[in-house]
């Protein structure tokens, strides 16, 4: 029964990504980079300004959204997950070398998708009945395209996506990093289970807590590792890139053989958009939780994400498979973290067995919380009474002991069949209001060219944009 349902996911797995998905991408980030002249590079020196940037305080002094840095943290704490470090291991062993420069490629086009949809999820955000600010996909399909059977099934979509399959995914790598020690993935299960309980029914504020510090920390310490290992093999570097190169167009033979060409595209596609989530739909809800004083902000700051993820954490991971001796193309028994763990260990010892363990915890976990947030900004979406929250909770909790049990091609799969079908949804509708994403851009533009410290007022713009509740008309001078 289990493997007739794999079947099919894989089946339908292919057929999206290979067919339009990886097209729609593409050209979803060409679109955008033309048509925002390259915003993803031009403002980039903005992006780590904007990321230090205050929230607003009422006349009460209270502060009613988040923090700039703390939305980045709850995006950030999705991203660099699992996938950081098994997902690109598993590209690798299947996809071989080449399946990096994909990965590059979508990071570089999808900052421009990026920053239009957490742009839109600014325009369109709403307030909670406790004065937050929700927002994302589901709210922008709705109040911008006047689709509300859309945002409806993108609401559902991204529940499913986040709290139960990518949640899978986050808890299986972990078991499967404690393996190597013979511990039982349902001992694991069930400690990830009671933790997962302890935070998400404490609410937001433990989210932004955990991942406030938790993410910075765990990314440097990984990276820094990584670095001394890359100093260490200085001299193999070039080498290493320009292996990447030559095996992401087919020049280059890989473990005595040349994988496809569409092999590498496909896995480097899908783990790319897994790990760096530009255009996929699910970091606007993050990006909608900020307190800015324009939409355009957020675009920046989520964008400089994508980078984070992909061209520091990914690229680190990657250049440490490659330079381990043991690599075998095609090996389907040793990928994942379990490929990571024993490239780790070739350069630094058994203590690299040890650490990413530690790290692969931190990474997952974090990704648990941050995944769960995006799902319960949904649920909220789709329904504002208390018990559908205290079920999606109860559900979420389930599937992370679940993923912990389950077998690694089977989570792997119903990811990418979800993320799939919500990424598909998601870029259909920024694509339909591009011309919103454009007008706010240039709003920003025009006000930081002179100087000034943008602010976003709805009677300043050449368009008329309806239901964006939470912004006003300028003040008048008195």
């Amino acid at each position: 029964m289990i493997d007739k349902f794999l079947e099919i996911l894989f089946l339908l797995s292919d057929f999206m990504w290979t067919y339009f998905l990886i097209g729609l991408i593409l050209i979803t980030g060409i679109y955008f980079t033309l048509g925002t002249k390259g915003v993803q590079v031009t403002y980039l020196k903005e992006m780590f300004k904007l990321i230090k940037e205050k929230p607003k305080k009422d006349k009460d002094g209270n502060v009613k959204g988040v923090s700039a840095f703390q939305a980045f943290t709850i995006s950030a704490a999705s991203r660099v997950g699992t996938g950081t470090i098994a997902g690109v291991a598993i590209a690798i062993a299947l996809g071989g070398p080449g399946s990096v420069f994909w990965m590059w490629l979508v990071a570089i086009f999808g900052g421009a998708s990026s920053f239009a949809e957490s742009a839109l999820a600014q325009v369109y955000k709403v307030r909670d009945k406790k004065g937050l600010f929700r927002g994302g996909p589901a709210y922008y399909m709705e109040k911008g395209l006047g689709q509300k059977w859309m945002g409806v099934l993108f609401a559902v979509v991204i529940s499913i996506t986040y709290g139960f399959a990518f949640n899978s995914v986050q808890t299986n790598t972990i078991a499967q990093s404690l393996a190597v020690y013979n511990i039982d993935s349902k001992i694991v299960g069930i400690a990830l289970f009671i933790l997962t309980v302890f935070v998400i029914f404490g609410g937001l504020k433990n989210i932004v807590k955990v991942t406030e510090w938790l993410v910075p920390v765990m990314a440097l310490i990984y990276l820094v590792i990584v670095f001394i290992i890359m100093v260490m093999n200085y001299d193999k570097i070039p080498g290493l890139i320009m292996q990447i190169v030559k095996a992401a167009f087919g020049l280059e033979q890989v473990g005595g053989g040349v994988i496809g060409l569409g092999t590498a595209v496909l896995l480097g596609v899908k783990r790319g958009m897994f790990t760096n989530e530009a255009g996929l739909g699910s970091t606007p809800n993050a990006a909608a939780t900020a307190d800015s004083t324009h939409p355009a902000k957020q675009g920046l700051i989520q964008t400089l994400g994508v980078y984070f993820d992909t061209c520091l954490v990914c690229t680190a991971t990657a250049f440490l498979i490659l330079l381990y001796p043991g690599l075998e193309y095609g090996n389907t028994k040793l990928q994942g973290i379990q490929l990571t763990q024993a490239a780790l260990t070739s350069q630094i010892g058994s203590i690299g067995t040890i650490f990413l363990i530690v790290a692969i915890f931190l990474f997952g976990y974090s990704s648990v919380v941050g995944n769960y947030y995006y799902g319960e900004t949904n649920i909220q979406y789709l329904s504002d009474k208390k018990w559908p929250i205290n079920v999606y909770r109860a559900i979420c909790c389930i599937f992370v002991y679940l993923g912990s049990v389950a077998d690694l091609d089977l989570v792997w799969a119903a990811a990418d069949v979800t993320m799939g079908i919500m990424t598909t949804l998601n870029l259909i509708a920024i694509i339909g209001l591009s011309s919103v994403v454009y007008v706010v851009l240039k709003d920003y533009v025009v006000q930081h060219k002179q100087g000034k410290d943008p602010h976003f007022y709805l009677d300043n713009l050449p368009i008329k944009i309806d239901n964006a509740e939470c912004w006003e008309n300028k003040p008048e001078e008195k």
